[in-house]
């Protein structure tokens, strides 16, 4: 069997284990990021059915007949319109099926009961191929590994071309990075691309406008790039023409936050410690009110996904897992400060995938 086939099998074999410790019987996926995770799937309409036992069935509409007998050799698919109930009739009853309830609305769930087969018992369930996803196998690892350096590159060309300058507005110097990213091999950003200047870098998620860059602004630059399914995540906030002690003084602080937040993830630290150990700098300088965000985030198909750093985190870190470490300081008005990383974490110190340098800079 190919690699990649075993690849796949092997994570529905995990997720099957799974099912039986949950007393579910099967397992409906509607969520089409956890059937690519699960088959490589990668079309826009598709569910899967994984039973304890291992079984599986996929299927998707007649668009896609081609693309998932190239996609999923393993599995032979059903081409329908009616995919859920058709999916639902392939478990043997009497039967408990979950189903992804985050990924299905109340109406979705009210229909799927009334086509489910008599004596299909469907149970509302959340995080199931989630929580198989927080650790990556070293395939998956490679591929974030090289989108995170090509999104690298694509910085680093911008800069060099003077594309980050006084007098641009945020929605040119976005349109002239995401066009670099596309062109050195990107499929598409991973989100929007989000430039805020001045004012606006006080704003989080601000986006991209008409704003024109001003001498003395902060310039926060959030960007990625998806390919082949995965995605990249870097931020890093520049200082256009000259310095203040305000700019100084705030840079400094979050770079030393997101030091401490890097340092602090290690294998068995929990994300609550490591959403702490950048919120508590932040706070001890008399920031805390405006660090209004989590600290990190685990990235994979998925921008955001599992593990999640921050006050309400859960669980703790292990070998192989991904997380951004991106405090941040937002003083109304005044601009502000984000520095992001996207990690690998391993047996000893996290490797760091986003290697654009971190100093403070003055273009």
């Amino acid at each position: 069997m190919p690699l990649a086939d075993t690849r796949f099998s092997n994570r529905r074999r995990a997720l099957a284990s799974n099912l039986a410790a949950q007393r579910l019987d099967a397992l409906l996926v509607t969520n089409l990021i956890n059937v690519r995770y699960l088959t490589n799937f990668s079309g826009s309409n598709g569910a899967l059915i994984v039973e304890k036992d291992m079984t599986a069935n996929i299927a998707t509409d007649g668009r896609y007949t081609t693309q998932i007998a190239e996609e999923v050799p393993d599995i032979e698919a059903k081409i329908t319109r009616e995919m859920f109930a058709e999916l639902l009739a392939t478990v043997p009853a009497p039967a408990r099926v979950g189903v992804e309830a985050t990924h299905l609305s109340i109406a979705a769930f009210d229909k799927l009961k009334e086509k489910a087969p008599e004596d299909i018992d469907l149970v509302p369930v959340t995080g199931v191929v989630e929580k198989l996803r927080e650790t990556k196998d070293e395939v998956s690892l490679t591929k974030l590994t090289e989108i995170a350096a090509l999104a690298t590159k694509a910085l680093d060309d911008l800069l060099d071309a003077g594309g980050l300058a006084v007098g641009r507005t945020e929605r040119e110097v976005a349109a002239d990075l995401e066009y670099r990213m596309r062109t050195a091999g990107a499929e598409r950003p991973s989100f929007d691309t989000i430039v805020a200047s001045g004012p606006n870098s006080a704003k989080p998620h601000h986006g991209a406008d008409d704003r024109v860059i001003d001498n003395g602004d902060f310039v926060t630059i959030d960007f990625g790039a998806h390919l082949r399914g995965f995605n990249s995540d870097m931020t890093r906030t520049f200082i256009m023409g000259e310095e203040s002690d305000f700019t100084r003084e705030i840079y400094d602080l979050v770079l030393r936050a997101q030091h401490a937040g890097v340092e602090a993830a290690r294998p068995g630290t929990t994300l609550v410690e490591v959403d702490a150990a950048c919120r508590s700098i932040i706070e001890e300088a008399g920031y805390g009110e405006y660090f209004n965000h989590s600290t990190g985030h685990g990235i994979g198909l998925d921008v955001h996904e599992a593990p999640y750093a921050a006050t309400t985190g859960k669980g703790e870190l292990a070998p192989g897992m991904t997380l951004t470490i991106e405090p941040g300081v937002y003083v109304p008005g005044k601009g502000g400060v984000r520095i992001e990383d996207t990690l690998i974490i391993t047996e000893g110190a996290p490797r760091i995938i986003t290697t654009f340098p971190k100093d403070r800079r003055v273009i």
